[in-house]
Parts: structure tokens; C-alpha cells; sequence
């Protein structure tokens, strides 16, 4: 896992080549279809640029949208493995209705179901790393889809700092027996989700997110500790993701808030996406580096505890106790 995470960067340069492109039209509406990791790259688009008319849909079937969406849309079935089987259901039920389609994958049987159905695909380069670790393959191929050169061109000029490793081992230890809880502002939303999927993935621990200003109109209220439930709440270590971007009160209730619980007991740590002493960062070398971070915390945080930050056995294991025994199926 750690030499995938130290050859990230590497996946900027991936060129992704659309098998069928005649059967690409054009397109304003998406309906990106994915789980686990092979959604992910949705967020960071539209981290990237909030006004993308992209809807992201992690379920069975097709999402609950107006007729007129579904017909304008482009739906994007994204399966690393290619083996979803949400995925793959959301891609006969699109077919059925007369849906655009195209596919984001590996192989597997997504791969197939492209090519069976001449849908304009994409085949990612490796098939040997997870899902979460192939988010720069992703985020390029979506991108591709999208017809978004302006956001690929950014993605490629993104020079990753080289402080990643020992920011993110750093945390690892004040994170050491503590559950984290991932606090960003809502334009951050995606990296605080990458950072919690991160440690529940690689890292084998729970983990939680939410966003400001809504945390503060419910749940600041759980930390209102009581004596016996003090011991509870301070197994939580609170992680504040602070952005120089934000709005000015965003800035201030993090600040607060961190003052409310730190007078409660609960040690809290803040990490800043935007300080850096190496380079002024980009919004794209802003969220890679974030996540280069998160690989180490949760990497780091496996071996400490003794376990395989690669593999996802209680997840496969899952995927087996539904499949009846047979287990095709990996995000």
C-alpha cells in the first residue's frame, strides 16, 4: 500500500482513450452510478467546479430524478472491478429506458456489458490496486466524460508536496485509540467524505465526517457531556479541516467549537488544507495533497494496530454472506 500511495502522482498522467467515441454525444447533465471508491471522483469534481451539473448516485438502480434529467443526462457507470453489482443494475434499467450511457472501468463485467452494447468506454490501466487508491485514474476519466479539459489540465500541472508522509503520520499518533470525526466546511465536503472512507478503509477504524455550519445546529449538542457519559465522548478525536478560503464566520465557529471542546475534555487537532511552506496551492494540489495525508494517517494507523491496510476482508466477507457463497463483486 505505501508504495501505491509514493506512486500517486504518477496517475496525473494518465491519458485515458474513449473506446466507441461515435457513440459519444454531448452532453450537460451527468448521472455519475458508483460505490465505495469508484464514486469518489465525483466529489472532487465538483469540488473542483461547484457549478457542474452532475448528480452522483450510490444505490441500486436509477436515481429518483425528473423524466426530462434522465433524458439530457449522460449516466456514467463507474466500477473499478466492473463487478457492482448496483452498478450493473443501474446500467440494464438505464438501457431499458433509452438512457445514454457510458462505463469506467477495469474489466470485469461492466467491461463486458460496454462492449456487448458498443457504450462508450474507458478501460483504467491497473486493475491490482483498490478502488480508493485510483482516484487520480478516475478522476481523469471522469473528467474525460465530462469534457473538461480545463479541469484535466489542472489535474496534470498538480505537484504533489513532500510533506504529506510526516503530516499524515504525525496525526496517525493523536489518532492512536481515539475514533475520528472529520469536521470541514461544506465546499470541503469531499475531502472530509475521502478522509473518513480513507481511515474506514485503509485505516480499519470507524470513522465519521460532517460539515459546517449545519454540525453546529445539531450535532454540537451531543458533546454536551454528562458524568457519565464523559468517558464516551472523549474516545472521539474531533479533526478540524481548516481552509484560508473559507468564509469568514465558517473560519470563526471552527475556532469556537474547538474552544467548546477542548474545555469539555476533548482533544481536538486541526489540519490546515491551504498552509503549506513549500508552494501556494492550487485547489488541485489542495485536495491531492489532503488525500496523500489521509493515505498515511490511515495507512500508518493499520500497521499500528497489526492490521492489512490493503485488503478489505470484512467487506469481501459481506459481499460473500449476500452473494450466497459467491463473491464476484469489489468496488
Amino acid at each position: 500500500m505505501e508504495e501505491t500511495i509514493k506512486n500517486f502522482a504518477k496517475q496525473f498522467a494518465y491519458e485515458p482513450t474513449i473506446i466507441n467515441p461515435e457513440k459519444l454525444g454531448s452532453y450537460e447533465k451527468f448521472i455519475l452510478v458508483g460505490m465505495g471508491g469508484s464514486h469518489l471522483p465525483g466529489g472532487l469534481i465538483k469540488t473542483f467546479d461547484p457549478t457542474v451539473d452532475l448528480y452522483i448516485h450510490r444505490d441500486y438502480g436509477l436515481p429518483r430524478l425528473p423524466e426530462y434529467f434522465l433524458k439530457e443526462s449522460l449516466v456514467i457507470l463507474s466500477s473499478y472491478s466492473g463487478n457492482t453489482e448496483e452498478v450493473l443494475e443501474a446500467g440494464v434499467e438505464a438501457l431499458k429506458e433509452n438512457l445514454a450511457v457510458a462505463v469506467m472501468t477495469s474489466g470485469g463485467a461492466l467491461l463486458e456489458f460496454a462492449q456487448k452494447n458498443g457504450l462508450p468506454h474507458i478501460i483504467f490501466p491497473e486493475a491490482t490496486i483498490q478502488p480508493r487508491a485510483a482516484i487520480g485514474y478516475t478522476t481523469v476519466g471522469l473528467a474525460t466524460f465530462l469534457g473538461r479539459a480545463d479541469i484535466l489540465l489542472g489535474i496534470r500541472e498538480v505537484v504533489v508536496t513532500s510533506d504529506a508522509e510526516g503530516l499524515g503520520k504525525d496525526l496517525a499518533l493523536k489518532l492512536s485509540n481515539k475514533i475520528p470525526v472529520i469536521y470541514a466546511s461544506r465546499e470541503n465536503i469531499a475531502i472530509a467524505y475521502n478522509w473518513k472512507i480513507k481511515l474506514n478503509e485503509t485505516g480499519k477504524v470507524p470513522a465519521f465526517y460532517n460539515v459546517f455550519p449545519e454540525l453546529n445546529h445539531n450535532e454540537l449538542e451531543g458533546y454536551d457531556i454528562t458524568v457519565s457519559f464523559a468517558p464516551i465522548l472523549t474516545n472521539l478525536h474531533p479533526i478540524f479541516l481548516t481552509d484560508g478560503g473559507d468564509h469568514p464566520q465558517i473560519k470563526k465557529r471552527m475556532q469556537v467549537m474547538k474552544e467548546i471542546l477542548d474545555s469539555r475534555g476533548v482533544v481536538t487537532s486541526e489540519f490546515s488544507l491551504t498552509s503549506t511552506d513549500q508552494i501556494e496551492l492550487s485547489i488541485y494540489q489542495k485536495v491531492f495533497r489532503a488525500l496523500l495525508v489521509a493515505d498515511w494517517i490511515a495507512v500508518s494507523l493499520a500497521r499500528g494496530y497489526g492490521s492489512d491496510p490493503e485488503q478489505v476482508a470484512l467487506i469481501e466477507d459481506f459481499k460473500k454472506k449476500i452473494k450466497g457463497g459467491e463473491n464476484l463483486e469489489t468496488k
